[in-house]
């Protein structure tokens, strides 16, 4: 990186750190109608695919039950 070879007096930096200016930035635009339906609508879909996962995923998750139906082969069956 280029290194600055004369040095920067401390008062400079200080100075800068609080410098103000007398130009207002513009307001920001007002999202429409459909940009907040639509931002909604996602956040929705997105709380709903997380609570799917969730409520599909626990079952799988807890221990100690057995499962409702167990296949066997037939081999196992003709010892």
């Amino acid at each position: 990186m280029f290194r600055r070879r004369e040095p920067v007096p401390f008062a400079f930096i200080a100075e800068a750190e609080r410098y103000r200016s007398n130009i207002t930035p513009p307001r920001p635009e007002r999202p429409s109608n459909g940009q907040i339906f639509g931002r909604t609508l996602v956040g929705l879909t997105v709380v709903a695919g997380l609570a799917g996962s969730l409520l599909f995923g626990l079952p799988a998750l807890s221990p100690g039950q057995a499962p409702l139906h167990t296949q066997q082969s037939e081999a196992s069956d003709n010892r």
